[in-house]
């Protein structure tokens, strides 16, 4: 089972672990000007494709059909920039799974991302420093003995890792309290976004890479996540004390996500977000956490086309959304 249709280690919270390495090779410049560059570059990877490992595949990105990349940025492997260049150069390295993402030639030559479900920062730092070292060995890194990994952007450098984690802060943002926990988190070196369409899902990431090791981020990362999972659960059970009105907000949404016949993208994630604060409360016995997360991917458009094996007009989409996230709900 790929990696975010399942529930990891706190994810009653955080719902997803990445680690991400910027690394460029040598003898290749750090900005590949040139179609013939970028082919050379592309080229070397491939051969070495094999050696790498990892069960890794080459893709272009203008092989594929839209809804196969939009369905990419949906699972937030690609950013929507990424997935949308316009010079047909863009490539990836995926494996079967989809817990490894390498996005070549973006800002660096290689983005390395790993995932992992829930809060895993720790394993999922040991995973993706197994693959950086393999493809260290089969393509040769630039670094330079003072600034570690060299990248196209001076913040990048030093170990080039950015380890982030998304947390789904429905309790705080309900609360309005999330400002206050976000301006208290202000004077660590962390970045925290919102992320895109979406009002109770946000990221937080380290900020720096030079003069720091990777069990540091990582650590780092760790205690403000559980600080904020700490704030977050608090909040959960003042909310909970407010028993019926709490009950009656989530039975509601499962009533509605149980008959309605049409079911718009941002009334689903609304209704959703509602249902899985109901499920980690154990107020709402009737879904599972492997439920919610099946419904949050496949009431996205792209996941929801590709999961039907079909293309549909706006109207038929929000029909056949309806129709799905009652049969996930029915599901044994």
């Amino acid at each position: 089972m790929n990696w975010y249709l399942q529930s990891g280690k706190d994810s009653d919270v955080v719902l997803s672990t990445r680690i991400r390495f910027s690394r460029n090779i040598a003898g290749f410049p750090f900005y590949l000007e040139t179609k013939e560059q970028i082919k050379q570059l592309h080229d070397k990877v491939q051969e070495q494709l094999y050696a790498i490992g990892f069960g890794l595949k080459f893709f272009k990105l203008s092989d594929m059909d839209e809804l196969t990349k939009q369905s990419l940025v949906e699972k937030n492997l690609l950013t929507s920039q990424f997935a949308k260049n316009r010079t047909g150069t863009n490539c990836i390295l995926l494996n079967d799974e989809e817990n490894i993402c390498i996005l070549l030639n973006e800002e660096d030559h290689l983005k390395i991302q790993v995932f992992s479900s829930g809060l895993e920062l720790e394993n999922t730092l040991h995973y993706a420093i197994e693959l950086d070292k393999k493809l260290d060995e089969v393509l040769g890194y630039s670094k330079n003995k003072n600034y570690g990994y060299l990248t196209s952007y001076p913040n990048n450098c030093g170990t080039g890792l950015k380890a982030s984690v998304m947390l789904e802060l429905s309790g705080l943002a309900q609360t309005r309290n999330i400002r206050s926990i976000f301006d208290a988190l202000s004077s660590f070196e962390v970045n925290i976004k919102a992320v895109e369409h979406s009002k109770d899902i946000y990221e937080i990431s380290n900020s720096k890479t030079l003069g720091i090791t990777e069990t540091e981020i990582v650590q780092g990362i760790q205690v403000i996540a559980q600080k904020v999972m700490e704030q977050e659960r608090q909040v959960r059970k003042f909310l909970a004390k407010d028993g019926i009105h709490l009950e009656d907000k989530i039975y509601r949404s499962y009533g509605i996500l149980s008959n309605c016949r049409r079911l718009g993208l941002e009334e689903a994630k609304d209704y959703i977000s509602i249902l899985k604060l109901g499920t980690d409360l154990g107020i709402l016995q009737e879904l599972t956490d492997s439920k919610i997360q099946k419904m949050c991917l496949y009431s996205k458009p792209a996941n929801l086309q590709k999961y039907l094996g079909n293309q549909y007009d706006a109207l038929e989409l929000d029909i056949k959304r309806a129709e799905v996230m009652k049969q996930i709900m029915q599901e044994k």
